[in-house]
Protein backbone atom coordinates (compact mmCIF):
# COMPACT_ATOMS: atom_id res chain seq x y z
CA UNK A 1 0.00 0.00 0.00
CA UNK A 2 0.91 3.26 -0.73
CA UNK A 3 0.93 4.86 2.50
CA UNK A 4 4.00 2.44 3.51
CA UNK A 5 6.22 3.92 0.70
CA UNK A 6 5.38 7.15 2.34
CA UNK A 7 6.08 6.39 5.81
CA UNK A 8 9.60 5.00 4.44
CA UNK A 9 10.43 7.56 2.35
CA UNK A 10 9.66 10.55 4.69
CA UNK A 11 12.06 8.70 7.12
CA UNK A 12 14.21 11.32 8.39
CA UNK A 13 17.98 10.01 9.02
CA UNK A 14 18.04 7.26 6.35
CA UNK A 15 19.33 7.96 2.76
CA UNK A 16 17.62 6.61 -0.30
CA UNK A 17 20.55 3.95 -0.63
CA UNK A 18 19.35 2.75 2.75
CA UNK A 19 16.03 2.76 1.85
CA UNK A 20 16.86 0.76 -1.28
CA UNK A 21 18.66 -1.95 0.98
CA UNK A 22 15.68 -1.98 3.01
CA UNK A 23 13.68 -2.87 -0.09
CA UNK A 24 16.08 -5.54 -1.55
CA UNK A 25 16.19 -7.25 1.72
CA UNK A 26 12.19 -7.23 2.97
CA UNK A 27 10.62 -6.72 -0.55
CA UNK A 28 8.09 -4.66 0.40
CA UNK A 29 7.74 -1.19 2.74
CA UNK A 30 5.40 -3.23 4.23
CA UNK A 31 7.49 -5.83 6.15
CA UNK A 32 9.83 -3.09 6.64
CA UNK A 33 7.43 -1.13 8.84
CA UNK A 34 6.40 -4.77 11.04
CA UNK A 35 9.66 -5.56 11.04
CA UNK A 36 11.63 -5.90 14.68
CA UNK A 37 14.51 -4.48 15.14
CA UNK A 38 16.79 -7.44 15.22
CA UNK A 39 15.47 -8.28 11.72
CA UNK A 40 16.60 -4.25 10.79
CA UNK A 41 19.83 -4.60 12.04
CA UNK A 42 20.35 -7.88 10.09
CA UNK A 43 20.24 -5.47 6.68
CA UNK A 44 23.58 -5.05 5.50
CA UNK A 45 25.05 -1.49 6.92
CA UNK A 46 22.01 -0.67 8.72
CA UNK A 47 23.07 1.33 12.17
CA UNK A 48 21.48 1.03 15.52
CA UNK A 49 20.64 4.93 15.17
CA UNK A 50 18.90 4.31 11.89
CA UNK A 51 16.58 1.46 12.98
CA UNK A 52 15.65 4.17 16.19
CA UNK A 53 14.14 6.04 12.96
CA UNK A 54 11.98 3.03 11.65
CA UNK A 55 10.64 2.66 15.09
CA UNK A 56 8.27 5.56 14.78
CA UNK A 57 5.49 3.54 12.92
CA UNK A 58 2.98 6.68 12.87
CA UNK A 59 1.12 7.15 9.74
CA UNK A 60 -0.64 10.13 9.74
CA UNK A 61 1.98 11.75 7.66
CA UNK A 62 1.66 9.22 5.06
CA UNK A 63 -2.08 9.85 5.10
CA UNK A 64 -2.07 13.60 4.69
CA UNK A 65 0.43 13.62 1.95
CA UNK A 66 -1.90 10.81 -0.02
CA UNK A 67 -4.80 13.62 0.77
CA UNK A 68 -2.52 16.62 -0.66
CA UNK A 69 -2.26 14.28 -3.89
CA UNK A 70 -5.44 13.13 -4.04
CA UNK A 71 -6.53 17.47 -3.81
CA UNK A 72 -3.98 18.21 -6.04
CA UNK A 73 -4.14 15.79 -8.78
CA UNK A 74 -0.52 14.30 -8.29
CA UNK A 75 -0.19 10.56 -8.58
CA UNK A 76 2.48 8.26 -7.50
CA UNK A 77 5.02 6.21 -9.14
CA UNK A 78 7.18 3.66 -6.76
CA UNK A 79 10.21 1.48 -8.13
CA UNK A 80 8.37 -1.45 -7.98
CA UNK A 81 5.54 -0.73 -10.97
CA UNK A 82 5.48 -1.63 -13.76
CA UNK A 83 5.36 1.89 -15.36
CA UNK A 84 8.63 3.19 -13.70
CA UNK A 85 11.31 3.96 -16.44
CA UNK A 86 14.15 0.83 -16.28
CA UNK A 87 16.35 3.71 -17.52
CA UNK A 88 15.57 5.47 -14.43
CA UNK A 89 15.92 2.03 -12.63
CA UNK A 90 19.46 0.79 -13.64
CA UNK A 91 20.88 4.27 -12.27
CA UNK A 92 23.07 3.92 -9.18
CA UNK A 93 20.73 5.76 -7.27
CA UNK A 94 17.01 5.37 -8.33
CA UNK A 95 14.40 7.35 -6.54
CA UNK A 96 11.99 4.82 -4.62
CA UNK A 97 9.50 6.93 -5.36
CA UNK A 98 8.30 9.84 -8.03
CA UNK A 99 5.31 12.01 -7.12
CA UNK A 100 4.06 13.40 -10.90
CA UNK A 101 1.45 15.68 -12.73
CA UNK A 102 0.05 15.60 -15.99
CA UNK A 103 0.35 13.00 -18.61
CA UNK A 104 3.33 10.04 -17.87
CA UNK A 105 5.28 9.40 -20.83
CA UNK A 106 7.13 5.67 -21.75
CA UNK A 107 9.98 6.91 -21.17
CA UNK A 108 12.24 3.49 -22.06
CA UNK A 109 10.25 4.30 -25.58
CA UNK A 110 11.10 8.13 -26.14
CA UNK A 111 14.41 9.32 -27.22
CA UNK A 112 14.33 11.78 -24.13
CA UNK A 113 17.36 14.41 -24.14
CA UNK A 114 17.98 16.68 -21.15
CA UNK A 115 18.34 20.00 -22.07
CA UNK A 116 20.41 22.28 -18.95
CA UNK A 117 22.41 25.30 -18.23
CA UNK A 118 22.97 27.75 -16.12
CA UNK A 119 20.78 30.57 -14.47
CA UNK A 120 23.08 33.18 -14.87
CA UNK A 121 22.21 33.16 -18.60
CA UNK A 122 22.98 35.34 -21.86
CA UNK A 123 20.28 36.27 -24.36
CA UNK A 124 22.88 34.08 -26.83
CA UNK A 125 21.96 30.81 -24.41
CA UNK A 126 18.72 31.83 -24.13
CA UNK A 127 17.82 31.93 -27.58
CA UNK A 128 19.76 28.81 -28.17
CA UNK A 129 17.85 27.00 -25.61
CA UNK A 130 14.59 27.59 -27.13
CA UNK A 131 15.69 27.22 -30.10
CA UNK A 132 17.39 23.56 -29.75
CA UNK A 133 13.92 22.99 -27.46
CA UNK A 134 11.73 23.35 -30.27
CA UNK A 135 14.05 21.21 -32.57
CA UNK A 136 14.11 18.53 -30.97
CA UNK A 137 10.80 18.34 -29.89
CA UNK A 138 10.05 18.79 -33.43
CA UNK A 139 12.09 16.17 -34.60
CA UNK A 140 10.36 14.15 -32.06
CA UNK A 141 12.59 13.91 -28.87
CA UNK A 142 11.43 14.05 -25.76
CA UNK A 143 12.47 17.26 -24.06
CA UNK A 144 13.46 17.01 -19.90
CA UNK A 145 14.72 19.47 -18.00
CA UNK A 146 14.99 21.22 -14.74
CA UNK A 147 12.38 24.11 -14.87
CA UNK A 148 15.44 26.26 -13.18
CA UNK A 149 15.31 30.21 -14.46
CA UNK A 150 17.08 31.04 -17.45
CA UNK A 151 18.24 28.25 -19.74
CA UNK A 152 16.09 25.12 -18.24
CA UNK A 153 13.11 27.01 -18.58
CA UNK A 154 13.69 28.35 -22.03
CA UNK A 155 14.46 24.84 -23.68
CA UNK A 156 10.88 23.69 -22.40
CA UNK A 157 9.25 27.21 -23.61
CA UNK A 158 10.67 26.12 -27.16
CA UNK A 159 9.32 22.40 -26.64
CA UNK A 160 6.19 23.35 -26.02
CA UNK A 161 6.20 26.09 -28.86
CA UNK A 162 6.56 22.96 -30.98
CA UNK A 163 3.41 21.76 -29.69
CA UNK A 164 5.00 18.81 -28.13
CA UNK A 165 4.86 17.40 -24.84
CA UNK A 166 7.87 18.15 -22.25
CA UNK A 167 9.35 16.85 -18.81
CA UNK A 168 10.15 19.15 -15.92
CA UNK A 169 11.71 17.68 -12.69
CA UNK A 170 11.68 19.86 -9.92
CA UNK A 171 13.71 20.25 -6.79
CA UNK A 172 10.72 20.81 -4.00
CA UNK A 173 6.81 19.77 -4.56
CA UNK A 174 4.85 20.04 -7.33
CA UNK A 175 2.74 22.64 -6.03
CA UNK A 176 5.21 24.61 -5.22
CA UNK A 177 6.66 27.08 -8.11
CA UNK A 178 9.82 27.64 -8.10
CA UNK A 179 10.76 30.64 -9.08
CA UNK A 180 7.65 31.87 -8.91
CA UNK A 181 7.52 33.52 -12.60
CA UNK A 182 7.40 29.89 -13.54
CA UNK A 183 3.58 29.05 -12.51
CA UNK A 184 2.19 29.36 -16.04
CA UNK A 185 5.04 27.57 -17.31
CA UNK A 186 4.58 24.74 -14.86
CA UNK A 187 0.78 24.57 -15.71
CA UNK A 188 1.49 24.39 -19.01
CA UNK A 189 3.83 21.50 -19.01
CA UNK A 190 1.71 19.40 -16.61
CA UNK A 191 -1.08 20.13 -19.56
CA UNK A 192 1.01 19.14 -22.45
CA UNK A 193 3.55 16.85 -20.72
CA UNK A 194 4.42 15.97 -17.19
CA UNK A 195 6.38 17.61 -14.02
CA UNK A 196 8.29 14.88 -11.86
CA UNK A 197 9.92 15.34 -8.11
CA UNK A 198 10.86 13.22 -5.62
CA UNK A 199 9.44 15.51 -3.15
CA UNK A 200 5.85 15.49 -1.56
CA UNK A 201 3.59 18.35 -2.00
CA UNK A 202 3.88 21.40 -0.03
CA UNK A 203 7.58 20.80 -0.06
CA UNK A 204 10.11 23.81 -0.58
CA UNK A 205 12.96 23.68 -3.17
CA UNK A 206 16.50 23.83 -0.85
CA UNK A 207 19.83 24.26 -2.24
CA UNK A 208 20.74 20.60 -1.58
CA UNK A 209 17.77 19.09 -3.38
CA UNK A 210 18.76 20.54 -6.64
CA UNK A 211 22.21 18.21 -7.22
CA UNK A 212 20.09 15.13 -6.39
CA UNK A 213 17.16 15.88 -8.61
CA UNK A 214 19.91 16.04 -11.80
CA UNK A 215 20.44 12.35 -11.40
CA UNK A 216 16.56 12.25 -12.52
CA UNK A 217 16.60 14.53 -15.19
CA UNK A 218 20.13 12.85 -16.73
CA UNK A 219 18.85 9.06 -15.65
CA UNK A 220 15.19 9.61 -17.87
CA UNK A 221 17.21 10.65 -21.02
CA UNK A 222 18.95 8.72 -23.36
CA UNK A 223 21.79 11.92 -23.53
CA UNK A 224 22.46 15.36 -21.96
CA UNK A 225 22.75 18.56 -23.53
CA UNK A 226 24.46 21.69 -21.71
CA UNK A 227 23.14 24.90 -23.89
CA UNK A 228 25.21 27.58 -21.52
CA UNK A 229 27.70 26.53 -18.42
CA UNK A 230 30.30 28.73 -16.31
CA UNK A 231 33.19 26.27 -15.23
CA UNK A 232 31.08 26.19 -11.69
CA UNK A 233 27.79 25.40 -12.71
CA UNK A 234 25.00 23.10 -11.41
CA UNK A 235 24.79 22.34 -15.25
CA UNK A 236 27.71 20.42 -15.27
CA UNK A 237 26.99 18.47 -12.53
CA UNK A 238 24.42 17.11 -14.63
CA UNK A 239 26.40 16.38 -17.80
CA UNK A 240 29.07 14.63 -14.97
CA UNK A 241 26.23 12.63 -13.70
CA UNK A 242 25.03 11.74 -17.34
CA UNK A 243 28.47 10.25 -17.68
CA UNK A 244 28.35 8.40 -14.78
CA UNK A 245 24.98 7.19 -16.05
CA UNK A 246 26.88 6.11 -19.42
CA UNK A 247 24.34 8.53 -20.96
CA UNK A 248 25.60 10.90 -23.97
CA UNK A 249 26.68 14.28 -23.42
CA UNK A 250 26.26 17.40 -25.66
CA UNK A 251 27.24 21.18 -25.74
CA UNK A 252 26.56 23.99 -27.22
CA UNK A 253 29.64 26.05 -28.12
CA UNK A 254 30.46 29.14 -27.13
CA UNK A 255 32.79 32.15 -27.85
CA UNK A 256 35.99 31.42 -26.16
CA UNK A 257 36.17 34.94 -24.19
CA UNK A 258 32.62 33.70 -23.03
CA UNK A 259 32.53 33.04 -19.26
CA UNK A 260 29.09 31.50 -19.39
CA UNK A 261 30.55 28.99 -22.05
CA UNK A 262 33.40 28.12 -20.68
CA UNK A 263 32.08 25.22 -19.20
CA UNK A 264 30.10 23.89 -22.42
CA UNK A 265 33.73 24.37 -24.25
CA UNK A 266 35.41 22.26 -21.90
CA UNK A 267 33.02 19.59 -22.57
CA UNK A 268 33.24 19.73 -26.12
CA UNK A 269 36.93 19.72 -25.77
CA UNK A 270 36.66 16.74 -23.30
CA UNK A 271 34.85 14.97 -26.12
CA UNK A 272 30.86 15.95 -25.44
CA UNK A 273 29.34 16.35 -29.09
CA UNK A 274 29.09 19.18 -30.59
CA UNK A 275 25.79 20.60 -31.14
CA UNK A 276 24.32 23.75 -33.47
CA UNK A 277 21.53 22.30 -34.73
CA UNK A 278 18.84 19.65 -32.80
CA UNK A 279 20.03 17.30 -35.84
CA UNK A 280 23.34 17.08 -34.32
CA UNK A 281 21.71 14.95 -31.48
CA UNK A 282 18.92 13.25 -33.18
CA UNK A 283 21.23 11.59 -35.71
CA UNK A 284 22.84 9.79 -32.83
CA UNK A 285 19.57 7.88 -31.80
CA UNK A 286 17.92 7.60 -35.49
CA UNK A 287 18.70 4.39 -35.61
CA UNK A 288 17.37 3.62 -32.25
CA UNK A 289 14.17 5.17 -32.28
CA UNK A 290 13.65 5.49 -36.21
CA UNK A 291 9.72 5.80 -36.10
CA UNK A 292 9.88 8.47 -33.71
CA UNK A 293 13.17 11.14 -34.97
CA UNK A 294 12.86 12.84 -38.09
CA UNK A 295 14.93 15.47 -39.72
CA UNK A 296 13.38 18.36 -41.94
CA UNK A 297 14.59 17.28 -45.20
CA UNK A 298 17.66 19.90 -46.42
CA UNK A 299 17.46 19.65 -50.53
CA UNK A 300 21.32 19.70 -51.56
CA UNK A 301 21.96 21.82 -54.59
CA UNK A 302 24.97 20.76 -57.07
CA UNK A 303 28.13 22.70 -56.50
CA UNK A 304 28.50 23.82 -60.26
CA UNK A 305 25.09 25.98 -60.20
CA UNK A 306 25.36 29.75 -58.66
CA UNK A 307 22.70 30.69 -56.02
CA UNK A 308 20.29 32.04 -58.88
CA UNK A 309 20.50 28.84 -60.50
CA UNK A 310 19.58 27.40 -57.57
CA UNK A 311 16.89 29.36 -56.86
CA UNK A 312 15.43 28.96 -60.04
CA UNK A 313 15.30 25.06 -59.45
CA UNK A 314 13.77 25.29 -55.79
CA UNK A 315 11.74 28.00 -55.96
CA UNK A 316 10.06 28.47 -59.01
CA UNK A 317 7.36 30.07 -57.82
CA UNK A 318 8.70 32.56 -55.21
CA UNK A 319 6.38 34.12 -53.13
CA UNK A 320 7.10 37.65 -51.94
CA UNK A 321 8.22 38.05 -48.01
CA UNK A 322 6.24 39.62 -45.77
CA UNK A 323 6.67 43.56 -44.94
CA UNK A 324 8.08 44.82 -41.97
CA UNK A 325 7.77 47.99 -40.79
CA UNK A 326 10.57 49.19 -38.18
CA UNK A 327 8.89 52.28 -36.83
CA UNK A 328 5.61 50.31 -36.07
CA UNK A 329 6.60 46.81 -35.31
CA UNK A 330 5.23 45.28 -31.99
CA UNK A 331 8.47 43.03 -31.65
CA UNK A 332 10.63 44.50 -28.89
CA UNK A 333 14.10 43.96 -31.47
CA UNK A 334 17.57 45.34 -30.57
CA UNK A 335 19.72 47.63 -32.09
CA UNK A 336 22.04 44.66 -33.09
CA UNK A 337 18.96 43.05 -34.74
CA UNK A 338 17.86 45.80 -36.65
CA UNK A 339 21.16 46.60 -37.96
CA UNK A 340 21.39 43.15 -39.04
CA UNK A 341 18.15 43.58 -40.89
CA UNK A 342 19.00 46.26 -42.47
CA UNK A 343 22.65 44.35 -43.50
CA UNK A 344 20.68 41.00 -44.57
CA UNK A 345 19.41 41.41 -48.01
CA UNK A 346 16.69 38.85 -49.41
CA UNK A 347 18.32 37.22 -52.32
CA UNK A 348 22.55 36.80 -51.65
CA UNK A 349 23.24 35.03 -48.42
CA UNK A 350 25.87 36.40 -46.16
CA UNK A 351 27.93 34.31 -44.23
CA UNK A 352 28.16 35.32 -40.60
CA UNK A 353 32.16 36.57 -40.79
CA UNK A 354 30.33 39.20 -43.15
CA UNK A 355 27.86 40.19 -40.83
CA UNK A 356 30.25 40.47 -38.23
CA UNK A 357 32.81 42.61 -40.50
CA UNK A 358 30.19 44.65 -42.07
CA UNK A 359 28.83 45.21 -38.69
CA UNK A 360 31.81 45.49 -36.71
CA UNK A 361 29.69 43.70 -33.91
CA UNK A 362 31.51 40.56 -31.50
CA UNK A 363 30.75 37.89 -33.19
CA UNK A 364 29.01 36.49 -30.09
CA UNK A 365 26.10 39.24 -30.05
CA UNK A 366 25.88 38.75 -34.48
CA UNK A 367 25.34 35.34 -33.30
CA UNK A 368 22.85 35.97 -30.69
CA UNK A 369 20.73 38.48 -32.72
CA UNK A 370 20.45 35.81 -35.93
CA UNK A 371 19.45 33.31 -33.30
CA UNK A 372 15.96 35.64 -31.75
CA UNK A 373 15.47 36.80 -35.35
CA UNK A 374 15.37 33.17 -37.43
CA UNK A 375 13.01 32.42 -34.16
CA UNK A 376 11.23 35.10 -35.37
CA UNK A 377 11.14 34.23 -38.59
CA UNK A 378 12.44 37.52 -39.86
CA UNK A 379 15.83 35.57 -40.95
CA UNK A 380 16.34 32.72 -43.14
CA UNK A 381 19.16 30.09 -42.21
CA UNK A 382 20.63 28.57 -45.14
CA UNK A 383 23.82 25.81 -45.58
CA UNK A 384 27.14 26.95 -44.50
CA UNK A 385 25.90 29.65 -41.98
CA UNK A 386 24.45 32.01 -44.40
CA UNK A 387 21.74 34.00 -43.58
CA UNK A 388 19.17 36.39 -45.66
CA UNK A 389 16.07 38.65 -44.72
CA UNK A 390 12.82 36.61 -44.95
CA UNK A 391 11.00 39.77 -44.52
CA UNK A 392 10.86 43.20 -46.68
CA UNK A 393 11.45 46.17 -44.94
CA UNK A 394 10.28 49.82 -45.05
CA UNK A 395 9.56 52.97 -43.34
Amino acid sequence: MLKYWLWLTERPGLTNQVRLTLLRHFGTPEAVYYADPEELLLTEGMTAAQVQHLAERNLEDAENILEACDRLHQHILTIQDAAYPDRLKNIYDPPCLLYWQGHLPAFDEEAAIAVVGTRSNTPYGVACAEKLGYGLAAGGALVVSGLARGIDSAALRGALRAGKPAVGVTGGGLDVFYPRENQYLYEDIAAAGVLISEYPPGTEPKGAHFPVRNRIISGLCVGTLVVEAPERSGALITAETALEQGRDVFAVPGPIDAPCSAGCNRLIREGAGLTADAWDILQEYAGSFPAKLCQTPKREEPAALGYQARQQQTKPARKAPPSLDLNQTDLKLTDDQIMLLEMLGEEEPLLVDDLVDRTQLPTRRVLSALTVLEMEHLVTQHSGKRYTRAVTLYK
